[in-house]
């Protein structure tokens, strides 16, 4: 039934059915129902239709949120996906993982007594309908130019380039030292988050349109970038960062203090039935102490809880409020059995051979930095220790040293490793090399990396248009 909009004042929000943290701590599946029409429907009606979205403008994508929430209260369903897909390369991604409570649903102008629009549900409930009603098609470009770009990475900043850059009719060829596409959306983002057939599907659909993968590549083993240049008429750097921050405390070399990818890695490989290395890191039957306080830190807790741990703690060393990772991410794993250690950081480890215990001390918040956020100092006398047999270190990631791996010194980086580009362009220092994503603007968000991948495209084709005329407006 089509449904009214600016119903937010008869209409109260609601989500999809989550399933009982007790059910869902004992699997790897995603913790959401989808919408029915029917809920779709009405939820999409409670927007306001407003003069200034605001959720538009805090959206990296600009994705035109109040039409193809309108259009879905309507029951325009293909054309809400159509529009919702004009911005967004990999919306039922976006829908899953995107923190909305920080992005365009936390910037929803409904007062907060009404609480604001569920978009991020209706946007996955409209993709996923569009994928089984085969709305959704491989790129399909009118004319074939003749011209080739090779993008290194096949992470969402390299995925969402490579759709742009292949309906506009050149010849994509993709580059990833993983076997499987996808990055750290396969193998640093757990299945309760995101599905990994929802991954494979794009990637099917990307083969399907003629974009070629070369897996279990990497660039300066199997190719220099040099050779790289010479086989394509321009280059995408979309390689993400992979390099896991490390602290220097006593103890550190303690066994089982694990780096989170490593340990989100072994569990999504045990995920698909692959063979991993006894000695990969698990938390069954452990006491885990994970130290950290982003997304990726909430993605082992709740992976430790899965795997039987013993007890589970999130030592972090500022408040709830000043928490990096997303809001309803704390909630899931406090719902889960995670325990929170707030204004707390770790001075060092103890054990024999083996980690047995984290030696912290509590902070407080003393004066902002630069950044507007306040710095945490320890305080005196305040030591106190946990009990742990494995230890994740969830402490954010740098650049790996690129011109280096890649046989390129050329290839110009900033004062913190990222690629320097021209930001308008995307050029780096190398003539027809461009770069995107996290490797240009350090470890952020997917929803950034297919921004970057997306906008990259866009100008690899300008550059190219200008550099072969008689390919005409191709970007």
């Amino acid at each position: 039934m089509v449904q009214q909009l600016l119903k937010f004042v008869s209409i109260d929000q609601a989500m999809p059915d989550k399933r009982a943290a007790e059910d869902r701590r004992h699997d790897f599946d995603e913790i959401y129902a989808r919408f029915s029409p029917e809920a779709a429907t009405s939820q999409a009606s409670r927007c306001s239709q407003c003069g200034i979205p605001y959720c538009q403008v805090h959206c990296p994508l600009n994705n035109n949120i109040p039409d193809w929430l309108m259009l879905t209260a309507e029951g325009r369903l293909e054309e809400a996906y159509e529009l919702s897909s004009a911005t967004n390369t990999f919306p039922e991604i976006c829908g899953r993982i995107c923190p909305q409570d920080r992005l365009c649903e936390g910037n929803c102008v409904i007062e907060k007594g009404f609480n604001s629009v569920t978009i991020g549900s209706v946007e996955k409930y409209i993709t996923d309908t569009a994928h089984e009603r085969g709305w959704v098609k491989p790129p399909a470009p009118k004319r074939e130019l003749g011209l080739s770009v090779g993008i290194i990475g096949a992470g969402p900043g390299g995925l969402a380039a490579a759709d742009m850059l292949r309906r506009k009719g050149f010849s994509v060829h993709v580059y990833d030292r993983y076997d499987r596409v996808g990055g750290l959306m396969v193998y640093g983002i757990p299945n309760f988050k995101l599905d990994k057939a929802i991954v494979g599907r794009r990637h099917d659909l990307l083969e399907a349109g003629g974009i070629k993968f070369h897996l279990n590549f990497e660039i300066g083993r199997d190719a220099s970038l040099a050779e790289l240049r010479e086989r394509h008429d321009a280059i995408l750097i979309a390689t993400g960062v992979y390099q896991q921050r490390k602290i220097q405390a006593p103890g550190i070399t303690l066994g089982n203090i694990v780096q989170a990818l490593d340990f989100l890695t072994a569990s999504n490989r045990r995920g698909f039935g692959d063979n991993v290395a006894e000695d990969s890191p698990d938390a069954a039957g452990k006491h885990v102490v994970v130290i950290g306080g982003g997304d990726t830190a909430m993605d082992c807790v709740r992976t430790a809880i899965r795997q039987g741990a013993a007890s589970v703690k999130c030592l972090y060393r500022r408040d709830r409020k000043n928490m990096p990772g997303s809001q309803r991410e704390v909630q899931h794993a406090e719902e889960e059995g995670v325990e929170f250690v707030w204004m707390a950081a770790p001075s060092g480890f103890d054990g024999d051979g083996d980690v047995r215990s984290v030696l912290a001390h509590r902070v407080h918040l003393g004066v902002a930095d630069a950044t507007g956020r306040q710095t945490p100092q320890m305080v005196e006398g305040s030591q106190f220790t946990l009990q742990a047999d494995l230890v994740i270190l969830a402490l954010g990631f740098d650049p790996e040293n690129v011109p280096t791996l890649f046989g390129a010194p050329d290839l110009v980086v900033s004062r913190w490793g990222t690629i320097r580009v021209d930001h308008r362009s995307f050029m780096t220092s190398l003539d027809g090399v461009f770069a995107a994503g996290d490797i240009v603007r350090g470890a952020s968000l997917v929803v950034w990396a297919i921004r970057d991948g997306r906008d990259a495209a866009e100008s690899i084709a300008r550059y190219l248009a200008a550099k072969v005329p008689a390919l005409g407006a191709v970007a």
